[in-house]
């Protein structure tokens, strides 16, 4: 994070207390062509993976949204099925207390512009850090749930499960004492998230705890390659009967 008046941050404030994100861009390499611009791709085996700088403007029309809407179009689903982003703040969806009491239960203008190349790549899992404890979505799309099942996903998702693992931080983040029906689990403690692909078609994903190293919570994505082509609200090229 480089979260401090005068860095050019994105937000301005100091809630990482001055960190700055110096020791993670100094001492750590990530394949970001401009470390300025913390944002990349990187693959895998069968995981493509596409990294947002959340201290930078990612919303529609900037430099870092052309860049993700490039990384998410780039891949190709038939070698690398399982597509998944990843960011620090949550630009999707969390019941952290403090979103909670913004009333948006994300950073501010998180998802508005996202969530539409989200849906038309269809990203399978968006995850990310910065609240301190752990919590699964359904697969979601404009905050509706696109399917009641929690736990075996069969075929196509119709919209991108968001998780929240940040249970590796400082101090444990509260949640909201309301109830979203997009929020299907929730742990405030430290742990840390598995994710196996045992081929092309079958994903497993598992949340542990730090404490016991043992799951607390999973599901699994069972699906060929003609559900990622399968069209669904937003996925696909509009059409008129004159086309």
């Amino acid at each position: 994070m480089s979260d401090w008046p005068g860095t050019g941050s994105f937000y301005g404030n100091m809630d990482s207390g001055g960190e700055c994100g110096v020791l993670v861009q100094t001492m750590f390499y990530v394949p970001a062509e401009n470390r300025a611009k913390f944002w990349y791709s990187t693959d895998y085996g069968m995981f493509h993976f596409c990294i947002a700088d959340t201290e930078q403007d990612w919303r529609e029309g900037t430099e870092q949204y052309q860049f993700l809407e490039k990384c998410l179009a780039s891949v190709d689903r038939q070698k690398q099925p399982w597509l998944i982003f990843l960011a620090h703040r949550v630009l999707g969806y969390s019941s952290c207390d403090t979103y909670a009491v913004e009333g948006s239960f994300e950073e501010p203008m998180g998802r508005e512009s996202l969530q539409k190349l989200w849906q038309k790549y269809k990203v399978d899992l968006a995850v990310y850090g910065h609240v301190h404890s752990y919590e699964r979505t359904c697969p979601v799309y404009e905050n509706i749930c696109t399917t009641e099942e929690k736990s075996y996903y069969k075929g196509p998702l119709n919209g991108t499960i968001h998780v929240v693992a940040g249970g590796g931080g400082a101090s444990l983040s509260q949640f909201t004492s309301l109830q979203t029906k997009w929020s299907y689990y929730r742990d405030y403690d430290f742990g840390f998230i598995k994710l196996t692909a045992f081929d092309h078609s079958n994903l497993l994903f598992e949340y542990k705890k730090s404490s016991d190293g043992k799951v607390y919570d999973s599901f699994r994505i069972s699906r060929d390659y003609r559900d990622i082509l399968a069209c669904t609200i937003d996925s696909c090229p509009s059409t008129t009967l004159a086309s």
